[in-house]
């Protein structure tokens, strides 16, 4: 499934790698005039490089047509390409490999980097350049290992310091997908470090080439159908080490590939040196920018939201509870018009009322054509509101579809101990696919909500919240009005076709508001009477910013703060009223005048829709009108 727009780059490019490579092996062993060794390496550089790999091919190594093979690879810089080929295709292998297996096995990142080394120096030093040139360089393999390592060292090196900055930055950056080799940019983030190992290693084997310390390109004939062997001719000024090959199906003898190095020890000294340097830069440099110490299994495959600040030190744990939700663990799709905070009809048994809730992944309309990927009770956000009478011995069923645990918390209420929700405190939380049953019995009256209290900062921000009034147990203690309505406040952070927590933090602030999962103009309009009034019962059910909410038309009564109805001394008019995260307001407003009254969030950046405003508002913002 498609979650970020680099996807769809990735798989175009990964299709073209595909038939790039295997154009590649169809001409290498139909047409070209080369080693086997050569004809694979080309082979696995074109998968792991897709149509640059191509690119290399054709100008450095195609023959351009019959018998100009030898003529064609002369220049020093096509030798260089294919030192480099040689190197890249055998190194990139072992390193791939190993990224697959570390990544498997929930091995930290600096670990990862140091088995990738030395799984790509292996497999390049004892595979493909002592194993698979053994015939052409002649003598024992253990000569072959002798002879090849330092030039092995010397372009692993650097291709290593090409390589380990790329993985580690992308790998560790804002799509962490890129850690999980069953994600597609994973193999992206491969594909790119082996480009960019592939350009630093390119100086140095254009060097070793030149100073005869490796082979480059070369040309291996056919026998004649006469029985008689065509000799190409070695290019010029590499004779005897990358450019004579003979007939006969095989590797020419050995004598014709044996190399003396033309370098003195200071030279040879420097360079290992520098290309050590390199590597030791590439390997530690990206431990100033991200935490190294994570793991795969660490970070969960996590997309960061744009902007926000990762350093060394961030936690595992800090960049999953901020990641986005997966858009492929969305269980339910709710109907553009759906509506959240639904009154959920209460079960009996013996006496007991019991509510069933089941937390999940759901995908919600807060905007006709703006939709989130958020943690739903029973696939509504807000969850369904949930109404008994004081006295009441309820019961609530809690099963938790999410891919992550979770527990309810009854915000306000006294409750015993264990079934108040704190997870790890009060209770084990709730695992994915596991239940767990809330009972106790009311002894308040109010209005109160429920939500999550494991990792509440990321899942009451995605929704997991819903209304509790209790109703006193004398309805002549109630303050009645002639209308109610629950205005539930949320907010949230949708950023390049991706939901994430809205946070206090950089790169996490909301850009969308909502009341009862609606931003305006798709919230509820009230219609009303002049002198009717109307009880709204204000919940801070968001996470972040305290709202002053504003009513037009004229002041309300505050009648009740937290559950709690006050005092008739204590009782005021205002027209303003700051809801807080977790605080509750009960306000009756009376209708004085006809038109369309706003209830609204004083702070005008909450009253849009990702700062615009739509029909003359968003946001937090509902009407009452007054006929």
């Amino acid at each position: 499934m498609i979650v970020q727009p680099v996807d769809y780059f990735l798989i175009v490019w990964f299709a073209l790698a595909l038939a790039c490579t295997a154009y590649v092996a169809w001409d290498q062993f139909q047409n070209n005039p080369e080693p086997v060794v050569m004809k694979w390496g080309f082979i696995l550089v074109t998968l792991y490089m897709g149509p640059l790999g191509l690119l290399l091919y054709v100008m450095a190594d195609k023959e351009p047509h019959p018998g100009g093979h030898e003529a064609f690879i002369k220049p020093l810089w096509k030798q260089g390409v294919g030192s480099t080929i040689h190197c890249v295709a055998g190194d990139a292998t072992g390193i791939i490999l190993a990224a697959v297996i570390t990544a498997a096995l929930g091995l930290p990142m600096w670990v990862d980097l140091i088995v990738e080394y030395l799984a790509g120096f292996a497999f390049g030093l004892f595979i493909f350049q002592s194993l698979f040139m053994k015939n052409m360089m002649g003598g024992t393999y253990l000569e072959n290992v002798r002879k090849s390592f330092m030039p092995e060292f010397i372009s692993m090196n650097a291709m290593m310091a090409g390589m380990a900055p790329v993985m580690s930055l992308l790998m560790m950056g804002r799509d962490m997908r890129a850690m999980d080799p069953t994600e597609l940019i994973f193999w992206g983030v491969m594909s790119l470090g082996v480009i960019a190992g592939f350009a630093i290693a390119y100086p140095v084997n254009v060097w070793m080439v030149s100073r005869k310390m490796k082979h480059g390109l070369m040309t291996q004939r056919k026998e004649r159908q006469s029985g008689e062997k065509h000799q190409g001719k070695a290019p010029s000024g590499h004779e005897g080490h990358q450019g004579a090959q003979h007939g006969g199906g095989g590797a020419a003898p050995a004598s014709h590939h044996a190399m003396q190095p033309d370098v003195t020890r200071p030279q040879l000294i420097a360079v290992c040196m520098t290309t050590l340097l390199m590597l030791l830069g590439g390997m530690t440099a990206p431990a100033l920018y991200v935490n190294m110490n994570l793991s795969a299994r660490d970070v969960g495959g996590a997309i960061m939201p744009p902007g926000m600040i990762m350093g060394w030190d961030t936690p595992g744990e800090a960049m999953r509870d901020m990641a986005a939700v997966d858009p492929r663990r969305v269980a339910s799709k709710a109907e553009p018009g759906t509506r959240g905070d639904t009154v959920l009809e209460a079960g009996q048994e013996g006496g007991v009322k019991v509510f069933n809730l089941e937390a999940g992944v759901v995908r919600w309309n807060i905007l006709p054509d703006l939709k989130v990927e958020g943690y739903a009770f029973n696939g509504q956000v807000p969850g369904p509101r949930l109404r008994v009478t004081e006295g009441d011995r309820v019961r609530i069923r809690v099963t938790n579809r999410l891919p992550e645990s979770t527990t309810v918390h009854w915000h306000g209420l006294i409750v015993p101990n264990e079934m108040d929700g704190p997870a790890k405190i009060t209770q084990e939380p709730i695992p994915p696919g596991g239940h767990y049953t809330y009972e106790f019995t009311t002894g308040q009256a109010g209005t109160f909500f429920y939500h999550t209290h494991d990792h509440a900062d990321r899942q009451q921000a995605l929704g997991l919240y819903g209304a509790l009034i209790i109703d006193p147990k004398d309805p002549s203690r109630e303050l009645v009005a002639d209308k109610e309505y629950v205005i539930q406040l949320q907010e949230w952070l949708k950023r390049e076709g991706l939901t994430y927590p809205a946070m206090l933090m950089e790169g996490a602030l909301p850009n969308y508001f909502t009341i009862n999962g609606k931003a305006y103009p798709e919230t509820e309009t009230v219609s009303m009477r002049v002198g009717e009034t109307i009880k709204l019962r204000f919940i801070g059910t968001n996470n972040n910013f305290v709202h002053p909410m504003h009513v037009h038309g004229g002041p309300f009564t505050v009648v009740a703060r937290d559950g709690y109805t006050l005092a008739e001394g204590a009782r005021f008019e205002a027209d303003t009223v700051n809801v807080g995260p977790g605080q509750r307001y009960d306000v009756i407003w009376k209708a004085r005048k006809p038109g369309k009254w706003l209830v609204h969030c004083h702070i005008p950046h909450h009253a849009t829709n990702n700062n615009v405003e739509h029909k003359g508002g968003g946001g937090l913002t509902m009407i009452l009108e007054v006929s």
